[in-house]
């Protein structure tokens, strides 16, 4: 990570994340049923058992990521967003070995995750793919639903 790059844990209705938030929500909505999206918004990551992290360049959001506790080994990746106009420089790949390296420090054992199944999903599977991670059926409450894919990863 480049010097002034920073991945720490914060919470998520801070007053500078808005447009991390707006471009997330943004994105999320604009090729998925309504039906089909599974995000969360600031409020609802806002929970003692999501640890949610912000990376600043200089300073400002560029990215975020977040992590909930399914059970007391298994957690699930949510709202990991890297603004676009820093993109193609790494830092998803930065902030996902950050969340995985978090998780399995804080003692999940296994990180699920729900990503969209449109082509405007592909890098991201291709990032979770990279990282390890497989497919896998529906977990924690999901369905199959023909908008989502389901991808997880044995931490240890």
């Amino acid at each position: 990570m480049a010097p002034d790059l920073t991945i720490t844990r914060e919470r998520p209705t801070g007053p500078d994340l808005a447009l991390l938030m707006e471009r997330h929500t943004a994105d999320m909505h604009a090729d998925t049923p309504p039906e089909s999206i599974h995000m969360m918004d600031a409020s609802e990551l806002d929970q003692p058992q999501i640890a949610f992290y912000v990376m600043r360049e200089a300073g400002t959001p560029v990215g975020m990521g977040a992590f909930k506790r399914i059970d007391p080994s298994h957690a699930e990746i949510k709202s990991m967003h890297v603004l676009a106009e820093v993109r193609g420089r790494g830092l998803s790949r930065a902030m996902l070995a950050h969340l995985m390296a978090e998780a399995l420090a804080t003692g999940f054992t296994r990180l699920s995750l729900e990503t969209g199944s449109q082509p405007m999903f592909e890098p991201a599977r291709r990032l979770y793919e990279r990282a390890g991670f497989t497919e896998c059926p529906p977990f924690e409450g999901y369905v199959l639903d023909p908008n989502s894919v389901y991808m997880t990863k044995v931490l240890a």
